[in-house]
């Protein structure tokens, strides 16, 4: 999962795309990249880190122009920090490109093999936003053969995208002399908005992979980005889309709405905070009406941040008490995204803290967004017990995550999954609560319908096993676990590696 962002305006971006980043900064923590274009020469600033860590004012003070694109990288299966995969990513033909992308490829492989030999291209990074990056200037590039560039030859290109790659993307780039191009994958798992600004002569456009970057930089926001859909944003603010691929489902990723995305988006027209509440209210009926064992707790307490909506609404449901008993230090990353059990397990007691009072001899329901590997909960359930809790529940506002998913959340291998395999008592015991419950699929489906009625089926791979691209069988997952455990046996090394890269070169170009 990464954060990206677009935007044509009418004086200089730089600082737009650096504000914008860093309000897109929970989506990827690992690295951080911006490009400007200025006529036809590209302006490149990107390193390992977080936003306010990659760029300097020197940096700042090179990034010209009046159109750019930028990105927050979260590393997915198989990959680690390396300075290398930072996005964007640059080819130089035709006219040069550059290409930032959230969501994941399942067919890179297929794709790789096809560049070498039948496209001539070469791929120097494991990354398969290089490998869209080429897919895409490739037949760009077939589409202009003789004839000048235009919107048509861009729209025919991403037709092209939309018939080679298989996944998961949301697509964010620039052509030199030319304009942005934005483009969706034609199930729409990843999200992109599309916002303007009508304060000057000439309208700016930002695109963005939600919605509180156009609320925060005072864009209103103006629709969705279709599945399927193109956006050509010309240079001169001239704007142009069109639908470049066959219907397909609607199938938004539902954990942007449980865990990712910001409560103050919108994603695909639905309030994440109002879905969240939602899931809140479910789990309330779920416990009433299922959990009896259930009636003597003295209070509800939210493992912070994600969670509070659904906490606080589980409790109002329920009437109970509403607690804050988890002080969270916001200066520590967020364990999800950080590799690796040793340094998850190590990073929850300086994230949160215990208020003991609240806990002191009472029956506490603590309530986080998901449960994925169990080492945080287990963590939590202790430091709880460690404060005088007399029984400690646990209730998760999302189901059992009980698969891997493929399309851009680094969840991949079944082993690492703690439902994966075992019942509720089951892992009530691996993470040392008395109970745990979880919320039911199709009431997580319903909380985000009632948001939006007009979506009505959602990407859900992480719960069901049901993978809505229709190309992932035993042997692709076996396929990425097996990668995915070599990654982790030279993840230290490469995190050494990534640290040195960045002290020893920024990677700071100057592409015309």
């Amino acid at each position: 999962m990464c954060g990206i962002l677009g935007v044509v305006g009418q004086s200089p971006v730089n600082q737009l795309l650096y504000d914008g980043l860093q309000i897109l900064q929970h989506r990827g923590q690992d690295a951080a990249g911006i490009v400007t274009a200025s006529g036809n020469s590209f302006h490149m600033h990107k390193g390992s880190g977080m936003v306010r860590d990659v760029f300097r004012t020197r940096n700042m003070r090179s990034l010209f122009g009046h159109v750019g694109i930028g990105h927050v990288r979260y590393p997915t299966a198989g990959s680690a920090s390396n300075l290398a995969e930072a996005q964007p990513f640059y080819v130089n033909s035709p006219y040069g490109i550059v290409l930032a992308h959230n969501g994941n490829l399942t067919n890179t492989d297929e794709l790789k093999e096809e560049m070498f030999r039948q496209d001539l291209r070469h791929i120097n990074t494991n990354s398969d936003s290089e490998v869209l990056l080429n897919v895409f200037a490739h037949e760009l590039q077939r589409h202009i053969y003789g004839r000048e560039l235009s919107e048509e030859a861009v729209f025919h290109a991403v037709v092209e995208v939309n018939r080679r790659v298989k996944g998961a993307y949301a697509v964010v780039a620039i052509i030199a002399g030319f304009g942005l191009v934005a483009f969706r994958d034609p199930n729409g798992i990843r999200p992109l908005v599309l916002g303007i600004n009508r304060n000057g002569p000439i309208s700016e456009y930002m695109l963005a992979s939600e919605s509180v970057a156009l609320d925060c930089l005072g864009f209103k926001l103006e629709r969705d980005v279709a599945p399927g859909e193109a956006v050509v944003i010309r240079f001169d603010g001239t704007m142009s889309s069109r639908m470049c691929a066959d219907p397909a489902p609607h199938t938004p990723c539902m954990f942007e709405y449980v865990y990712f995305a910001r409560p103050d988006s919108l994603i695909d027209g639905a309030s994440v905070y109002q879905t969240r509440l939602l899931m809140g209210e479910k789990l309330g009926d779920k416990i009433r009406r299922e959990y009896p064992q259930l009636a003597d707790i003295d209070v509800v307490i939210p493992i912070p941040d994600t969670s509070l909506p659904s906490a606080l609404q589980l409790a109002n449901h329920l009437g109970l008490p509403f607690r804050m008993g988890f002080i969270k230090n916001r200066y520590v990353g967020r364990t999800f995204i950080m590799p690796g059990q040793a340094t998850r397990k190590k990073s929850v007691r300086q994230k949160l803290n215990a208020i003991g009072h609240e806990f002191a001899g009472k029956n506490v329901l603590l309530v986080d967004d998901s449960i994925v590997r169990g080492t945080t909960s287990r963590e939590i359930v202790q430091m709880a017990r460690d404060a005088g809790a007399n029984k400690v529940y646990f209730a998760s506002a999302a189901p059992a995550v009980r698969f891997p998913n493929v399309y851009g959340i680094d969840m991949p291998t079944r082993a690492e999954l703690l439902a994966t395999g075992r019942t509720e008592e089951e892992i009530a015991r691996e993470i040392g609560a008395d109970a745990v419950v979880y919320q039911d699929l199709d009431a997580l489906k319903e909380a985000v319908h009632v948001a939006n009625r007009n979506l009505v089926d959602f990407e859900t791979s992480c719960f069901d096993g049901r993978y809505i691209t229709g190309d992932i069988d035993e042997a692709y997952l076996n396929q990425v676990e097996s990668l995915r455990s070599d990654a982790n046996g030279q993840r230290h090394d490469a995190k050494t590696q990534g640290m040195l890269d960045m002290n020893l070169n920024v990677a700071e170009q100057n592409l015309i």
